[in-house]
Parts: structure tokens; C-alpha cells; sequence
């Protein structure tokens, strides 16, 4: 038997305009089809030079961002090509997934949101500093500390990274993740626990939102649905709930069998 996972896609929280820096005004938020695979569309998007692809199954390398894709998770075939990509007994994430099919079982998994700009005011921060490959054990350390996502060695290249340092210290980070045609997810948005409360995280966000617009995308972004804190900040600066989502850690089983999969 399949265990049906099915996305919430009717939570959205206002049928607001999506506005991207200057551009016409865009369709609804529940009018973004593209986002709802936003994973894929990257990946053969903006993103295909970073790809590891087999047919309709891609994924990014494992180093880089811990999710996989398909054009179609309805679809038995991409679900093949995904098992020839990653091999046996291997567990990776993917969303959005209504419907675990034979030869993959779900071993953990959450709910998580996705919120549009639709009002954000975004402008650059003066004090913010480009951040790159030498800057990343310091953004590991931050990361460790603060939790904001999957955050890699070599996630890094996937866009622009900004941070506030004090006393040489960095103490504040947001970037740019995942990018379909059009949109670019701002991410790991973090602040070290001491220096709260400063409004960094809003400078920041801003920011990379002002750079997002310059070249003609729109920012996004996600947050774990238990996640208050974070959706409460980017609800009051201008962002709009769109919808709900599925995310799961599959794996592939050596052999394929019938037994139920169950979703954590």
C-alpha cells in the first residue's frame, strides 16, 4: 500500500500582488506554478551548470545543498531515474512528494512554508560584507550556532552571501539558494544569539533582496511551518505566505517490495 502525502496548496494567506523591484506587477501568489517544483525548476534552470541529472531526476551535489528533484514526482519513470542517480540505500531529500511509490521508503520528513515577496522594501546595507569561500568555516561555526538550514561547505557558490561582522567577527548572514527562472530563494538567514534584537537579520534580508531585484528576479523564500519566530519576522517586512509543503528523506531499498512507506 502507498501512503498519500498531499500539500496544503490552499494555504495562502492573501491573494496579494507579487511585485519583483520595479518590474510590472506580477500574477497572485497562488499564481506561480513554477514554484511549486521550485527545486527542479532550478535545476534545469539557472542551476543546470551544477546539476548531476539522469532524465527527469536531478539533484544538487551533495556538498553543495542536500536536495534532489523531479520534473514530475507523479511520474514512476522520474522516480527510476532518480533510483539510477543516487543508487541503492541512499537517502535524499525532495519535496514537493504526494506519494512514495515501490522501492523507496520514507525515513524522516517535516512541513515547511513558502513565502513570496510581495511588499518587501529592499535596499542595500552599507555595513555588509560579500562572503565567499574563505569565509566558510566561519559561516559553518554560525551555522552550528544558530540552525538556519541546511548550510554546506560548498553552498556558498549557489549565490550572492552577505554578513555583518563586529570586531572581525561575523555575526549575521543571509544568501541566495536555489534559483528558478525568475526567482531567487533567500536563505540561511541567521544572526548569532548575542547580537539579537539589532534588526540584522531585516538589513540583511534587504539586502540581498535589493541585489535579487537588480537583476530582474523576485526573492522568495522557506521556513520550517514550526518555525514562529522566522515566519513572523518575514511576514512583517513584506512577504506573503503562498503555500505549504511536504518534505521528506527518502531512500532507496535494495530491492524493491510492497511494504508500506511511512512518512516522519
Amino acid at each position: 500500500m502507498q501512503v498519500e502525502l498531499r500539500e496544503d496548496s490552499a494555504s495562502v494567506a492573501h491573494q496579494t500582488e507579487v511585485r519583483g523591484g520595479g518590474a510590472p506587477t506580477a500574477p497572485s501568489v497562488a499564481d506561480v506554478p513554477i514554484l511549486d517544483n521550485a527545486v527542479w525548476a532550478a535545476l534545469d534552470g539557472p542551476h543546470a551548470h551544477l546539476a548531476e541529472r539522469v532524465g527527469r531526476a536531478a539533484r544538487y551535489p551533495a556538498d553543495v545543498y542536500a536536495f534532489a528533484a523531479l520534473a514530475d514526482p507523479g511520474d514512476p519513470a522520474a522516480w527510476a531515474d532518480l533510483r539510477t542517480l543516487v543508487g541503492p540505500e541512499t537517502v535524499v531529500r525532495i519535496k514537493p512528494v504526494e506519494k512514495v511509490p515501490d522501492g523507496w521508503e520514507a525515513v524522516g520528513g517535516g512541513t515547511g512554508v513558502q513565502f513570496v515577496d510581495t511588499a518587501l522594501r529592499a535596499e542595500p546595507a552599507p555595513e555588509a560584507v560579500r562572503l565567499g569561500p574563505d569565509d566558510v568555516p566561519e559561516i559553518l561555526d554560525l551555522v552550528a550556532r544558530t540552525r538556519p538550514g541546511p548550510f554546506l561547505e560548498r553552498t556558498v557558490e549557489l549565490g550572492t552571501y552577505l554578513g555583518i561582522r563586529e570586531r572581525g567577527r561575523l555575526i549575521a548572514m543571509a544568501g541566495e539558494r536555489i534559483r528558478p527562472p525568475g526567482w531567487t530563494e533567500i536563505s540561511a538567514v541567521c544572526t548569532d544569539p548575542e547580537h539579537r534584537g539589532r534588526g540584522l537579520a531585516t538589513r540583511l534580508i534587504r539586502a540581498v533582496a535589493a541585489g535579487i531585484r537588480e537583476r530582474g528576479d523576485t526573492p522568495f523564500l522557506h521556513a520550517a511551518a514550526d518555525n514562529t519566530a522566522a515566519i513572523r519576522l518575514y511576514e512583517s517586512i513584506g512577504f506573503t505566505l503562498r503555500r505549504r509543503s511536504t518534505i521528506l528523506r527518502v531512500r532507496t531499498r535494495r530491492t524493491g517490495t510492497s511494504r508500506e512507506a511511512t512518512a516522519l
